[in-house]
């Protein structure tokens, strides 16, 4: 039985990517040409904030007085988790050394970059989460320098929340720049800033492209697009809470894909039911958004079994994986194309989103299938040396010199033949290429 679609999304979300191109590419090349200036020029038009942008010690103090207790202790919660999650992460990288042949060692080291630039989005939702995320991790990789870059509010500055979360975590300064200038503040050293070796977070379609644009000169943690997120459903799961994940997510933006998965026509149609109605009772702004997604992006598909499932959910290889269905340890097994997984109706996509520890700064757009998301490892360099004994460095020169030379590399080779000449000058080697 193939694939039945009750529902076939009309679009797929792709923004016009050369008018963004060439938008950002004359951004960051003005930006990089004229300095603080330009980049508050931007800043003036775009953020339309002529305050501090480079928040000082007293600001910071005067924004976390703004946060009531109860949210402070949310932040401090949500910080902790993803902390002892990054931790542990960071166990899993450990310095090793072997010797692959007498006298020969070998090893590898895990090296945090020096600066991290950390994005946290503030425009039409002020991402708290976002900063806790990335900064946190960051913190625990043993970045030196971290900055954390928000767009301010016209003429009132970043979201109090947002400082209060991105101080907590470990950010050493924060930066009130949103879209392509913030991201070229970081990379390029503005303000005094030490000049970033990663840019991390997420961001709209010009976030997005700089970071694509400016990666090379500067890491990235990843190239996003629009959030999506796909359930898969059986028998056993409740229409309800399915619906009302879908439109969680379907909030996010116009853009924002979701999808249901299931081998059961029944619980599909009482979910396409459903979903309108928990899209109609939301605020103005997230029903909007939801109302566009479900209409042009989502889709709900039919599958024969649950193999099918599992399949037609690694084809689509979604940032957000939700399992409702029996035999979890299966799906868990099973399952190998996602950015982070949720197994289990007690789970659900918001609290990755939020509080429970894994991050959320996630593949997109199907960079699931190669790639996971945001994590501590993302800002270590895996390095590798080498040490060796006259006699360990013997056969390893033998070998090099051979092969060199057949590849066409003399003076690659003479390296080896030096050392060898040098130590064992009694001998005679056959340092000859043979085809």
């Amino acid at each position: 039985m193939p694939r039945h679609y009750l529902k076939k999304a009309d679009r797929t979300p792709k923004t016009d990517a050369r008018e963004t191109h060439d938008t950002v590419a004359r951004i960051l090349d003005e930006i990089e040409a004229g300095g603080d200036a330009k980049a508050l020029e931007y800043a003036a038009r775009f953020d339309r904030y002529e305050g501090n942008v480079l928040l000082s010690p007293d600001e910071i103090a005067a924004a976390c007085d703004q946060v009531s207790d109860r949210l402070k202790a949310d932040i401090r919660f949500a910080h902790d988790n993803v902390r002892r999650f990054a931790e542990l992460q960071k166990s899993t990288l450990t310095d090793v050394e072997t010797e692959l042949t007498p006298g020969f060692v070998t090893g590898q080291k895990a090296i945090p970059v020096a600066a991290a630039g950390c994005y946290v989005p503030g425009g039409r939702y002020s991402h708290i989460a976002s900063a806790i995320m990335t900064v946190t991790t960051a913190k625990v990789a043993g970045c030196k320098n971290i900055v954390a870059c928000s767009p301010p509010r016209p003429e009132i500055g970043i979201a109090p929340a947002i400082i209060y979360a991105a101080h907590v975590c470990g950010a050493d300064k924060i930066l009130a720049m949103g879209g392509v200038q913030g991201v070229a503040a970081m990379t390029y050293g503005l303000f005094d800033l030490p000049k970033a070796n990663i840019l991390v977070g997420p961001g709209n379609q010009f976030v997005a492209e700089a970071k694509r644009m400016l990666f090379g000169r500067v890491g990235i943690d990843m190239i996003a697009g629009p959030t999506d997120s796909l359930v898969l459903a059986d028998e056993t799961a409740d229409p309800m809470v399915v619906a009302a994940d879908l439109v969680g997510q379907a909030e996010h933006g116009y853009n924002s894909p979701v999808w249901l998965v299931t081998d059961n026509r029944a619980l599909a149609e009482e979910v396409m039911r459903l979903v309108p109605l928990l899209i109609d009772d939301l605020p103005e702004v997230n029903r909007d958004n939801a109302t566009a997604a479900w209409r042009d992006y989502a889709e709900v598909i039919v599958c024969a079994d649950r193999e099918e499932m599992a399949a037609t959910s690694d084809d689509y290889a979604p940032e957000h994986l939700t399992v409702q269905a029996a035999d979890l340890d299966w799906w868990l097994e099973r399952l190998s194309c996602y950015g982070s997984l949720f197994l289990g109706e007690e789970t659900t996509v918001a609290f990755g989103d939020k509080a429970s520890g894994t991050n959320h700064v996630l593949p997109t757009s199907g960079a699931a299938s190669y790639t996971g998301g945001l994590s501590v490892h993302k800002y270590m360099k895996i390095v590798t040396w080498q040490r060796a004994t006259k006699e360990g460095a013997r056969p390893v020169a033998e070998a090099t010199a051979r092969i060199a030379r057949l590849e066409g590399m003399e003076g690659h080779a003479r390296t080896a033949d030096i050392r060898l000449k040098k130590y064992f000058p009694d001998e005679t080697f056959d340092l000859t290429a043979e085809g």
